[in-house]
């Protein structure tokens, strides 16, 4: 049935009603016989039904709002939703410099309308389904942000001991006894990114981990520069021993330094992930 339809047989129904409350309330005689036959009471129900009606049909009647993408907002149906011309005006000089609405919140910011107008027709607004994804992929964004603990509120990941270790999500002992191991082997941590030396740590554990702990040195690390550095200064650093150590230092002699470490990585064919690291020990100097 059409709305039409509808609101046509909501209005003979309402006339009918009407038509019966004004034989009994005019036209019927003012007699003892007639009062029973037709009580307050009854006339007491029968005007509710004429005005629940009557509400009714003018609700039926009022114009309906389909949803809509704000960004094309005319202004007929802007006077419609109750915006003044103002408001439009600030939501036609947004969209004339090339700038969308993408939200609820947009609109408002533009526009200025009252909080009470955008709770009112904030449920209408349609957007396409990339920027309500995108709003979303931002709001639970923000909201992980806001649930991030801070440098000053994590623990420092060299005083971990592995019982809070344990505590991590995805974190066993067998993990925590590997992550207190290395940790001592390479004299404590100097960076977050070593942690990706732990064989078996996943990259979602080890987000688990850097939520809780951070490394935290008293002193920034002092680093050694690659071409003055002696053998003893190279084999402190976790990831070079004896032999390579000297090599390195041989080489530079030879070659009167090195110019940057993708040179290094080239002849000792060392990994990306492996430069990262040295990088966190190592500089280069002229």
């Amino acid at each position: 049935m059409s709305p039409s339809q509808r609101n046509g047989i909501l209005f003979l129904i309402f006339l009918l009603l009407a038509s019966l409350a004004y034989q009994y309330f005019w036209m019927i005689p003012n007699s003892d016989e007639a009062k029973f036959a037709f009580s307050e009471a009854d006339k007491h129900k029968l005007q509710e039904e004429i005005d629940s009606l009557r509400l009714a049909s003018e609700e039926a009647n009022k114009p309906r709002i389909f949803p809509f993408n704000p960004n094309y907002l005319k202004d007929f149906k802007a006077y419609q939703l109750g915006l003044s011309t103002e408001e439009f005006d600030r939501l036609q000089q947004f969209r004339s410099e090339n700038q969308w609405i993408n939200s609820a919140k947009d609109f408002q910011e533009v526009t200025q309308v009252s909080d009470s107008l955008i709770n009112e027709i904030k449920p209408y607004f349609k957007f396409p389904d990339w920027v309500i994804q995108k709003e979303k992929a931002k709001a639970e964004m923000e909201a992980h942000q806001a649930q991030m603990k801070t440098y000053a509120q994590k623990k420092n990941l060299n005083e971990a001991t592995e019982m809070e270790l344990q505590e991590i999500s995805g974190i066993g002992e067998v993990l925590a006894k590997r992550i207190v191991r290395h940790r001592n082997k390479i004299d404590g941590f100097i960076d977050d990114l070593q942690l990706k030396d732990i064989w078996g740590l996943k990259y979602d554990v080890r987000e688990n981990v850097l939520k809780e702990f951070t490394v935290k040195l008293e002193k920034p690390h002092q680093k050694i520069n690659i071409n003055t550095a002696s053998i003893v200064e190279l084999t402190e650093i976790p990831y070079f021993d004896y032999e390579l150590s000297r090599e390195i230092v041989h080489f530079i002699k030879v070659r009167e330094g090195i110019s940057d470490f993708e040179e290094l990585a080239k002849i000792y064919d060392f990994p990306t992930h492996k430069i990262d690291r040295i990088k966190l020990y190592l500089e280069i100097n002229d």
